[in-house]
C-alpha cells in the first residue's frame, strides 16, 4: 500500500474496517455522562517518585491540578509510557513561545491525574547493564502501578504510549488486564510488515544483537520528526526537546529496537482485552495502514477505535497538529459507559 506517496483520503482509508472507528477528528465530542471528566481551573502541582524493580531504582512523575487531598474523589489516572530513543520528558515539554505542548498539562486541565515513568536506562532511573527491551518494560510498569495505586487510591488506570511505548503499554496490558482501564495506542506496529522505518532499522540488526546501547545524538532526535514528513512538527519544539534529552547523555538502549526488527508481534490483539484507541500520523513510517487494520480487526473488544490523523507523522506528541491528538484521545477516555452492551 503507497500511503507515504499517495496519501489516500480518511474516508478511504477508514472504510471497510467495521463498527467502532473513527473516520475523523472534526466532528464534535462525544456527549458528556455523568462519569465523565470535569474540566480542572487551578494551578498544576507535580511531584517526583521512585519505585524498585529488584535493585534498580526507578523514577516517576506526576502532575495534577492541585495537590491531593484527604477524603477527596479519586481522579481518573493516564499514565504515559515513553518510546525507544527519548524520555518521559517528551510528555511534559516545555517550548517557549510555541505554546502548550506539554501533554500531561492538557490532561491535567482536563481532569486526569497524569504519571510517567523513566524506564530501565533511561533519563533518571538506574543504568544496568541490560538493553531495557519490551519484557523489561513490562516490569517497569508493574513497579510502577505499584505507587500509582498506593497514591491514587485507585486500583485500573488509563495507559498512553507512544512508539515502542505502546509496545510497553500493550505487553503489560496483556499480562495485567485487571489494571488496565482504556488503552491508548500512538504510532503502534504489528507486525511491521511493509514498515519503511523498520525495514531501514533492521539493516542494524547484527548491531542491536551484540550491543545492549546505540548512540542516540541530537541528529537523530531530530530525525524522529523528519524522517516521514518533515514540516509536521516543529523545529523549535525538537531543538527543545533535544535540549532536555541529552542532559542523559548520548547512549540509548538497543532492546526496543531488536524487539521491533526482530521479534514483532510482541503484542497479540486477542490478549489485549480492553478498549483500544489506535492513533496513526497519515505519514508515519513504522507501520502501515493495513498492519494496524490486521491488528484492529483482532481485538476482542468491540469498544475500540482507529483514527488517522491528518499532517501528522511519527511523534503525534510533537506535532505541530498536535491538538488533533489531544482531542481524539480526550474523546476516547471520557466516553460515556455504554447502556446496551
Amino acid at each position: 500500500m503507497e500511503q507515504f506517496d499517495h496519501p489516500l483520503a480518511r474516508r478511504s482509508v477508514i472504510r471497510g474496517l467495521g463498527v467502532g472507528i473513527a473516520a475523523g477528528v472534526s466532528g464534535p465530542m462525544p456527549a458528556r455522562a455523568a462519569t465523565a471528566v470535569p474540566p480542572e481551573s487551578g494551578e498544576i502541582w507535580s511531584n517526583e517518585y521512585w519505585t524498585r524493580k529488584g535493585d534498580i531504582p526507578l523514577w516517576m512523575y506526576r502532575k495534577r491540578i492541585g495537590a491531593s487531598k484527604p477524603g477527596e474523589p479519586a481522579r481518573p489516572v493516564i499514565f504515559f509510557v515513553h518510546g525507544s530513543s527519548v524520555t518521559s520528558r517528551v510528555f511534559d515539554l516545555n517550548v517557549p513561545g510555541k505554546g502548550e505542548y506539554s501533554v500531561m498539562n492538557e490532561f491535567a486541565r482536563y481532569g486526569f491525574d497524569c504519571w510517567t515513568m523513566d524506564h530501565e536506562n533511561y533519563g533518571k532511573s538506574g543504568r544496568t547493564s541490560g538493553n531495557s527491551d519490551i519484557a523489561s518494560g513490562v516490569e517497569d510498569l508493574k513497579a510502577a502501578v505499584k505507587v500509582v495505586a498506593q497514591e491514587t487510591g485507585r486500583e485500573k488506570f488509563h495507559f498512553l504510549g507512544e512508539s515502542s511505548g505502546a509496545l510497553r503499554a500493550g505487553a503489560y496490558a496483556m499480562v495485567a488486564p485487571e489494571r488496565i482501564d482504556r488503552l491508548v495506542f500512538a504510532a503502534f506496529t504489528y507486525k511491521g510488515e511493509g514498515s519503511p522505518t523498520l525495514t531501514k532499522r533492521a539493516e542494524q540488526l547484527d548491531y542491536y544483537r551484540s550491543h545492549n546501547m546505540r548512540k542516540r545524538d541530537r541528529d537523530m532526535i531530530r530525525s524522529i520528526a523528519t524522517r516521514d514528513k518533515p514540516g509536521t512538527s516543529d523545529v523549535a519544539a525538537i531543538e527543545a526537546l533535544a535540549d532536555v534529552e541529552m542532559q542523559f547523555g548520548d547512549q540509548i538502549p538497543t532492546g526496543t529496537y531488536l524487539d521491533m526488527t526482530a521479534n514483532l508481534p510482541v503484542v497479540h490483539p486477542d490478549k489485549v482485552l480492553a478498549p483500544v484507541l489506535l492513533v496513526r500520523g497519515e505519514y508515519d513510517g513504522i507501520a502501515t495502514v493495513a498492519d494496524l487494520e490486521d491488528f484492529y480487526n483482532q481485538l476482542p473488544n468491540g469498544d475500540r477505535q482507529f483514527v488517522i490523523l491528518p499532517g501528522t507523522a511519527h511523534s503525534v506528541t510533537l506535532a505541530i497538529n498536535r491538538q488533533l491528538f489531544w482531542h481524539v484521545t480526550r474523546a476516547f477516555l471520557t466516553m460515556p459507559t455504554p447502556i446496551a452492551t
